[in-house]
């Protein structure tokens, strides 16, 4: 699918010939370099004592700073039985054929420019670059045919490459052009001009966040009423953006080839008062190989000029998160879900600092590398890391590495800083990871629930299927927690504590639901039911196991955050309720004791309904004897994890 063929399928076609011919000269000047590397690795290779050129301002100036291959290539390459060998080949020949394309895009692939005759030799170097790749190196004839400037031999792609620099140099006096704040413009007027500096002043503030990526080329012009601008997103020459402005409205047509990234951007925009309308997915003849791709157009209406400014500005900030988000999306999945993935995504947008600079850093390959330095324990070979640290902290630890990233690289930072600096903020995560608390305290809640829903059976005589239901299903879903750290365990030796102290807590979970059943057998004919003097020793008994289970969903919650550096005031708020649920079970054990008082008294004519009052009275005191149990384990537990000597 060509770019041209995409903006002529939206209907403004014409605006990418002046920011062409500019990236074309720009290609032309890397492509020379490329050339001129590969002569001074050929005559290296064949004299190594001869001294060696370097090459290092060239490519900085062309910003190819992040291509140490490049660099390397003059000093690498070696003779094999006259092949020149070159370590890093493909990277060249791939390099080749970008610059080739870009350098020929305006002669090539716009209708009314194109050159039949450069179009041919265009696609034959193409070809030809293409299956040098399969060679081990450049035979002699090879290296003559790429670099030769003689115009009676064969064709060579230095002859091209001047030929089309000619051909450029003459196309750019006919578009007549001005360049807005980096824009370049023609046919505009005075009124446009603000306008595009508004645009250009939202670009300007988040291009530094795609480094050397390609793109965001901008181009305006006027079309009667209108002033139209259009930006060069990318290389994917399906992924384009026109705006057009009269008088206050903006209308905005963005496609892609990407639904996700397309909603992604839709979002962005709304955000600012955009209006969407989002087409079905289109296919135009001769567009990406006849495949679909997503187009919508957006319209927002300003009340005055500044408004429209601002709203300009916006819009053209948001461009640069779209660039290569897909492959951040797809190497974000391999660590969250996709709806974590997308939502780091808006939120490095929405922060600005984007996840360019973490992909140029070593995207993913950097978090496994981390994950392998940072604890061998913790972290075994297809674990995803939201397993080890949870979904919430895993985001937190994805938002700070990728805005980490971000504000190294924009310093000019080394890439091997950045590694070393997302070892420590996984250290750091893992240190304060709370995904084992995640499971206990939803362990607790499961318990909470039982011991609320015991309370209001035994306070109001509900015996309802519905209640009886409920209980089976909190004690079961508890029970599943218990087996997922058991399974955990298996893995990874840090697990076995956590265990030990589900053991405790699912049997309060057990002995809960046991009561809620025997609560309901005591009203099965012929049985009425609790008398009154037992029902309220009994309610107090099950109101007492409720406000120690809310003690421990306490301690839980707190010891989620305690740490050696915690407050005094976090350790006294834990033991406070470590105290309380301790008090509890021995409050229990005293109205134990009553209860079964209470239970002679009023039931001892009737052998049923006495046996399941006393077991129902020494079930709940049973939850509290397990509770006892559980909270010296999480004291354990919290004393090994802040250092406190048990």
């Amino acid at each position: 699918m060509e770019k041209a063929s995409a903006v002529a399928s939206l209907g403004q076609y014409s605006m990418l010939l002046p920011a062409w011919i500019n990236s074309a000269l720009q290609a032309n000047d890397r492509l020379k370099l490329y050339l001129s590397v590969l002569q001074s690795a050929a005559q290296h290779a064949a004299r190594p004592d001869a001294a060696l050129v370097d090459w290092s301002r060239e490519i900085n100036h062309l910003g190819l700073r992040d291509a140490a291959w490049l660099k390397d290539i003059a000093g690498s390459a070696y003779l094999q039985d006259q092949m020149l060998m070159v370590p890093e080949l493909g990277l060249w020949l791939d390099a080749l054929a970008v610059d080739l394309k870009t350098m020929a895009r305006p002669l090539c692939e716009v209708a009314e420019h194109c050159d039949n005759q450069l179009l041919a030799r265009r696609n034959a170097w193409l070809d030809r670059i293409e299956s040098l790749k399969d060679e081990e190196g450049l035979s002699p004839q090879a290296l003559t045919d790429l670099t030769h400037g003689d115009r009676h031999q064969s064709d060579s792609l230095h002859l091209l490459v001047m030929d089309l620099h000619k051909q450029l140099n003459a196309m750019a006096v006919t578009v007549a052009t001005e360049e807005v704040d980096g824009a370049h413009a023609w046919q505009i007027t005075d009124d446009d001009r603000p306008r595009i500096r508004a645009f250009m002043r939202g670009l300007a503030r988040t291009a530094p966040l795609k480094f050397n990526h390609p793109g965001l080329d901008t181009a305006a012009t006027r079309a009667g009423e209108r002033l139209l601008i259009q930006n060069d997103i990318g290389t994917n020459d399906a992924h384009v953006l026109v705006m057009e402005v009269e008088a206050l409205t903006i209308r905005l047509t963005y496609s892609d080839l990407h639904a996700p990234r397309f909603a992604f951007f839709t979002r962005m925009l709304q955000t600012h008062g955009f209006e969407w309308k989002v087409f079905e997915p289109r296919t135009t003849e001769g567009l990406n190989q006849g495949q679909p791709y997503h187009v919508g157009h957006a319209a927002y209406t300003a009340t005055d000029e500044e408004r429209l400014h601002n709203a300009l500005a916006f819009a053209a900030s948001r461009i640069v998160f779209v660039i290569d988000w897909n492959r951040a999306r797809k190497r974000l999945q391999k660590f969250v879900s996709k709806s974590v993935a997308l939502d780091v995504l808006a939120q490095a947008a929405d922060q600005e600092f984007g996840h360019m600079a973490w992909l140029l850093a070593g995207g993913e390959q950097l978090i496994y590398e981390a994950m392998q330095a940072v604890d061998g324990e913790a972290f075994r070979i297809g674990d995803r890391l939201d397993q080890v640290l949870g979904e919430a902290a895993t985001r937190q630890f994805l938002l700070g590495l990728l805005r980490m990233a971000s504000v190294k690289l924009r310093e000019q930072q080394p890439v091997a800083l950045i590694a070393d600096e997302a070892r420590l903020l996984l250290s750091r995560a893992l240190r304060w990871r709370a995904f084992e608390y995640d499971l206990l305290a939803e362990h607790a809640a499961y318990c909470h629930a039982l011991a609320t829903g015991l309370a209001d059976a035994i306070d109001t005589g509900d015996t309802s299927d519905e209640l009886l239901q409920k209980g089976k299903n909190w004690e079961r879903k508890a029970d599943h927690l218990l087996m997922e750290a058991r399974r955990r365990a298996e893995r990874h030796t840090r697990w076995e504590p956590i265990v030990q102290l589900l053991d405790q807590m699912d049997d309060i979970a057990d002995a809960l639901e046991e009561a809620l059943f025997i609560h309901r057998m005591l009203h099965l004919p012929p049985l009425k039911g609790l008398p009154s003097g037992v029902r309220t020793v009994m309610s107090e008994l099950a109101d007492h196991t409720l406000v120690a289970m809310q003690d421990q969903v306490k301690a839980i919650e707190i010891a989620r955050h305690l740490s050696e550096q915690a407050e005094p005031a976090d350790t006294e708020a834990f033991l406070q309720a470590l105290w309380r649920m301790l008090r509890a079970e021995r409050i229990c054990d005293d109205l134990l004791r009553n209860a079964r008082i209470q239970i002679l008294q009023h039931l001892h004519d009737s052998p049923a309904g006495y046996t399941l009052a006393t077991e129902l009275a020494a079930t709940i005191e049973l939850a509290t004897d397990s509770l006892l149990r559980a909270g010296y384990v999480l004291r354990r537990l919290v004393f090994n994890k802040t250092g406190i000597s048990a």
